[in-house]
């Protein structure tokens, strides 16, 4: 658990693909498997936009293919559904409101459009972006991010 967290605060992320792929790396550094605990036991609530469940099929392909695992395709798509089965986890479509946000966003922030929908998901929703780790592209941007309200696992899980 993150440090200086109670068990007993519900907490509301919302998550990057970063982190959600990070749980497939069995040799993680990262020990997100405590953050995807206390959202499968209800402690914590994660929102996922489809963009990011877009690139969570994609990435996880990808990493299980690398991994020589049989049917990479079909282990992703599991691995996504698995995800959304969690009671913590809810699906956010990218709709008007989302979309605006993100749009916005991306005229004063020149990052990845997917890393946007994730800060506007979190601001709409009153949940922390979170992301495994502050990035190369997110450096130049890093103060703006945080006064946005995103955090970095590798921070919280300390």
């Amino acid at each position: 658990m993150p440090r200086g967290r109670s068990s007993s605060s519900r907490r509301a992320f919302a998550l990057d693909t970063s982190v959600i792929v990070e749980y497939i790396n069995e040799d993680s550094p990262y020990r997100v498997e405590e953050l995807f605990d206390l959202i499968s036991r209800g402690a914590a609530r994660a929102y996922v936009s489809s963009v990011t469940l877009s690139e969570v099929v994609y990435v996880a392909s990808r990493l299980y293919a690398e991994a020589g695992v049989g049917d990479p395709n079909a282990r992703a798509l599991e691995f996504a559904e698995w995800l959304l089965a969690l009671p913590g986890v809810v699906l956010e479509p990218v709709g008007r409101e989302l979309a605006l946000a993100a749009g916005e966003l991306r005229k004063r922030l020149r990052l990845a459009l997917p890393d946007l929908y994730v800060v506007a998901l979190g601001r709409l929703r009153g949940a922390t972006p979170l992301f495994l780790r502050l990035e190369g592209e997110m450096r130049r941007y890093e103060q703006e991010l945080r006064e946005l309200g995103a955090a970095f696992w590798a921070e919280l899980a300390r």
